[in-house]
């Protein structure tokens, strides 16, 4: 079994040290989901608010940008790209985040900030017309680069 790398010999929590590792080209790309009931979905492109997907589109985004400032052991890493995509479905909004670098360490944690950032989005822009929208379905989709290799998902939620 491998060993957890954000633990020292002692238990204690650590940022591991990648210094030693050379940068590469490491891609990412995360899932989430929103579940909206149809009378929300249909009102959408009338929220006063403005546009939730572009919204969303965005916050993902910036999140990708500041992963390291939200999640306490992530490596800050200059972004070469991040974006997220938002698709409008019969149940919901089905979001793809994307994040890549070239860097010594991998850009998982960004696409899956992106994506759920951008799914707390569409909550925030349309909690006033119904709270019982569920966020689901958060995971990574695929990873390419680094020491372990990459990796696709083959099964889905959605």
């Amino acid at each position: 079994m491998k060993k957890l790398s954000h633990y020292d010999s002692a238990g204690g929590a650590r940022m591991v040290d990648v210094s030693a590792k050379s940068p590469t080209l490491r891609t990412a790309r995360a899932h989430a989901f929103v579940r909206i009931s149809p009378a929300v979905l249909r009102k959408l492109p009338h929220n006063p608010k403005g546009n939730p997907l572009e919204i969303a589109r965005i916050a993902g985004i910036a999140a990708a940008k500041r992963t390291s400032d939200l999640i306490p052991l992530c490596h800050p890493l200059m972004l070469t790209h991040a974006d997220v995509e938002v698709t409008l479905l019969k149940q919901g909004v089905r979001i793809v985040a994307s994040a890549a670098t070239t860097g010594p360490t991998g850009v998982e944690m960004e696409a899956l900030t992106a994506a759920a950032v951008a799914a707390l989005t569409v909550y925030d822009m349309t909690k006033a017309l119904d709270k019982a929208i569920e966020i689901q379905n958060v995971y990574l989709l695929e990873k390419t680069g680094g020491k372990s290799g990459d990796f696709r998902r083959e099964d889905t939620h959605d």
